[in-house]
């Protein structure tokens, strides 16, 4: 196996979600106490907060909603170390974007990223590219605490870099161009300080995740479930507590390889939920009747059937093949509380 070394680089006013269950009620910004020893894994958080809608526009191929939560402590990962960012006396707000395919709404992770300029009266308030991140509740998307100017109204603009990602299927030929959105946002502190806020004292800490919420206006961050990955699916393994399906495409399961073509396709989530796990690099190894067909990277990707994956096109005979996946580094997203401690390892993986 080659292994390489990996560089990192790196809605509508007055709604409000609710997801989990437990007691409710109205909290400050501080967030209680981290579990103490927790497990190098997914784990139930000490507490989940709601979410408000702030707009949702198209940007060129796809669309963005924009939402809100409590300023809130989350974990930047540079390869295999997480680092806590705190609240600071300034933040207003959790601002958060996400990105999706409005034909099938499908997620769409981008590793170019996105930016978003916080503006008022035609002055520039906060400008940041938030972190790629993944949550329990909320899913994957893009998240930072910003500084607002107190209450009032506010223009978000929100820029999304072409993707990099190989497109496949139905998305081939989009997604390739930046594009801008703008939505018009009415901010009041007291509407963050109302959203939902939950904590779980006899929970906190297990080996479980809180429920995805469930939005009526924005698509659900999950990977296919394993039995609709179109192909052979060719197993499932788990290391460092992600999931990985590996699914074994021929021609005639897809229409982008031809005849004496296979692809190999890694799909990695998060247990309990199906977040996908994107900006991941893996390498694989693809054995058939004894002989290599395959030794290198496998290339993020993204199908309307497979959803966001790793994977190469491999020559095949069609016997069937023996598939080895390194993780050189894990997936270089930020987490919110419950996700810090897991994902953080470089597994090996036999299917």
């Amino acid at each position: 196996m080659n292994r390489r070394r990996f560089l990192a680089t790196t809605g509508l006013a007055g709604a409000s979600l609710l997801a989990g269950c437990g007691s409710v009620q109205t909290q400050s910004t501080r967030a209680p106490p981290l579990v103490e020893g927790r497990p190098d894994a997914t784990y139930r958080p000490t507490h989940v907060e709601g979410m408000g809608m702030a707009g949702m526009a198209e940007a060129g191929d796809y669309m963005v909603g924009l939402t809100y939560s409590y300023p809130h402590r989350f974990w930047t990962v540079t390869g295999t170390d997480a680092a806590q960012v705190d609240i600071q006396d300034g933040d207003s707000l959790h601002l958060m974007a996400t990105v999706w395919d409005p034909e099938n709404e499908m997620v769409l992770p981008v590793s170019a990223g996105v930016a978003i300029t916080v503006e008022r009266d035609g002055e520039t308030v906060d400008d940041k590219s938030p972190w790629p991140m993944i949550s329990q509740n909320m899913g994957f998307h893009y998240g930072d605490n910003y500084q607002l100017d107190g209450d009032g109204r506010y223009t978000l603009r929100v820029r999304v870099n072409g993707m990099t990602e190989r497109r496949l299927g139905a998305f081939s030929g989009r997604f390739g161009e930046s594009a801008e959105a703008s939505v018009n946002f009415d901010f009041a502190a007291a509407a963050v300080q109302d959203l939902s806020y939950e904590e779980f004292p006899e929970t906190q800490g297990e080996r479980a995740a809180v429920d995805l919420m469930e939005m009526s206006m924005l698509p659900t961050s999950q990977a296919p479930a394993t039995d609709a990955l179109p192909g052979t699916l060719l197993g499932t393994q788990t290391g460092s507590d992600g999931v990985y399906a590996a699914s074994w495409l021929s021609a005639s399961d897809a229409d982008f390889l031809a005849e004496g073509e296979s692809y190999l396709a890694i799909s990695p989530r998060t247990p309990y939920n199906r977040v996908p796990l994107p900006m991941m690099s893996l390498d694989a190894t693809v054995r058939q009747d004894g002989e290599t067909a395959f030794d290198d990277a496998l290339t993020a990707a993204v199908h309307p059937e497979l959803g966001y994956h790793y994977g190469a096109v491999v020559p095949t005979d069609g016997s069937e093949p023996s598939v080895t996946v390194d993780v050189i580094a894990p997936p270089q997203v930020s987490r919110h509380e419950g996700y810090e401690t897991a994902f953080l390892g470089t597994p090996s993986l036999s299917f």
